[in-house]
């Protein structure tokens, strides 16, 4: 496959790899082999092992969309909002040592509940969380101090987490005292704040090109989540990238799969 065709503009091209890779599913799969250094039942057992008190299947599900992305990342960070914001519910994982780096209290929107998270949305002001995977981007001092960029993968779910300013950063209501004294841990404006005394260090684990699940058991989101069902016209996509513009960016965008990204969308329609 080459990259040089002068004839054809890189979107048209990007759609006629699509079309060629939705009619040759068995070239797709062989094409979109994966080969991270875990495969996605290791990684699963992995995870497991190392946070023995997480949900078994939240980490099963990051771990399949870790694989579904095919990252060449080292660290991995997993956020349970399905548990009580006063337990900790966020891990990081170096996954090339095999370590847990952390295991921390990390805050909710203001719109997502109080101590239990319940809402989630993609909508600039809404104050509410994401879910589903996310990629670091850099690091940087701003209002909230140290904080990290965050890109949401999922359209319709968190791809306007940059646009929305959605960062981890660290917060003094993230502290067992705030607990103590408030009854629930501290809410951001959708951010996953931390405490401050370990935002520097967490924050410099996971910038980058790194990786954020945020897990929730929504069955909408479950159920349409591109990089849950990983189909392997998918997996090609991410891989191709012709003349600048990538195939899974053509997928969404081709003049003629209107109903094909209005189903999506419906898919993550709260």
């Amino acid at each position: 496959m080459t990259h040089d065709a002068p004839s054809l503009s890189p979107k048209r091209l990007g759609v006629l790899l699509l079309s060629a890779a939705l009619a040759a599913p068995a070239l797709a799969a062989a094409s979109s082999t994966p080969s991270p250094a875990f495969g996605e039942a290791r990684l699963s057992d992995t995870l497991k092992r190392l946070a023995p008190g997480a949900d078994a299947r939240v980490l099963e599900r990051a771990a399949q969309a870790w694989h579904c992305a095919q990252p060449e990342a080292e660290r991995l960070a997993v956020i349970d909002f399905a548990r009580s914001a006063n337990e900790p519910r966020l891990w990081v994982f170096d996954l090339a040592e095999e370590r847990l780096l952390f295991e921390e209290l990390v805050s909710h929107g203001r719109g997502t509940g109080d101590e239990q998270a319940r809402w989630f949305s993609n909508t600039p002001e809404s104050h509410q969380s994401s879910l589903g995977l996310f990629r670091t981007l850099n690091s940087y001092d701003g209002s909230n101090g140290y904080s990290l960029r965050l890109e949401g993968l999922e359209p319709g779910v968190n791809d306007l987490a940059y646009e929305r300013a959605i960062v981890i950063h660290g917060a003094d209501y993230v502290s067992e005292e705030f607990i103590a004294a408030n009854g629930r841990l501290g809410r951001s404006f959708g951010c996953p704040a931390v405490r401050q005394e370990v935002a520097y260090p967490l924050i410099d684990s996971l910038k980058e090109g790194q990786y954020l699940f945020a897990h929730y058991p929504d069955d909408d989101w479950v159920e349409g989540s591109d990089f849950l069902a990983c189909t392997p016209s998918l997996r090609l996509a991410r891989q191709i990238d012709v003349g600048g513009v990538s195939l899974a960016t053509a997928y969404t965008a081709q003049d003629d799969s209107a109903s094909d990204a209005e189903w999506l969308a419906s898919r993550h329609r709260e």
